[in-house]
């Protein structure tokens, strides 16, 4: 499992690289891995996906 600053620090790159594209790439690799029955690395790209979502802050609806 990897640190919590792992976590952000990840999540921070993926932005910085990709934009809020970035949510929907890890979400799509949390789907990739459940798929392939790899259950603890989903669970690392879902936290991902949520550090992201929470660095891109609250969204109009």
């Amino acid at each position: 499992m990897i640190s919590e600053v792992q976590v952000h620090t990840i999540a921070r790159q993926m932005l910085e690289k990709h934009g809020f594209a970035a949510i929907a790439k890890a979400a799509e690799q949390a789907q990739a891995c459940e798929g392939r029955g790899e259950a603890d690395e989903a669970k690392e790209w879902r936290h991902i996906e949520a550090a992201m979502k929470i660095m891109r802050g609250p969204t109009q609806g």
